[in-house]
């Protein structure tokens, strides 16, 4: 079995995982969960602020505020799936004694909040109205 498929479906049976290695310190477990959580209040923060721009800002041409709303809706989605994703392979990382991960995901999900920000400010400065 692939590890993609493996990783996968960790996701759904987390049990699986005390199959590998050693028991970390819980300390490290419930810090690796205080994460994960984190990630997924970021994710619901994103899809909110999506349901928001499109239906709180209909005065904005239509497809600004599709965009704008798509792009934060797509990286709440992402986000939550990066969450359980990194959740799953610190934890097995731990039971191993190996590094931790690292990841791009926060630098790319920066770019994307960061360019849905910009845009925000040009509707801002330069009006709601679709010319």
């Amino acid at each position: 079995m692939s590890g993609f498929v493996r990783g996968l479906r960790l996701w759904f049976a987390p049990e699986r995982i005390r199959e590998e290695g050693d028991t970390p310190d819980y300390r490290f477990s419930l810090a690796n969960e205080r994460t994960f959580l984190a990630w997924i209040r970021t994710a619901l923060a994103l899809i909110g602020g999506g349901f928001a721009v499109d239906q709180f800002l209909p005065e904005l041409a239509w497809g600004v505020r599709a965009g704008l709303a798509l792009g934060l809706l797509a990286a709440g989605v992402l986000c939550a799936l990066r969450a359980v994703n990194h959740w799953v392979r610190c934890e097995r990382a731990m039971r191993r004694g190996e590094d931790l991960p690292v990841s791009h995901f926060p630098a790319l999900l920066s770019l994307v909040v960061a360019v849905v920000a910009v845009a925000m400010v040009v509707v801002v400065l330069f009006g709601w109205e679709g010319r």
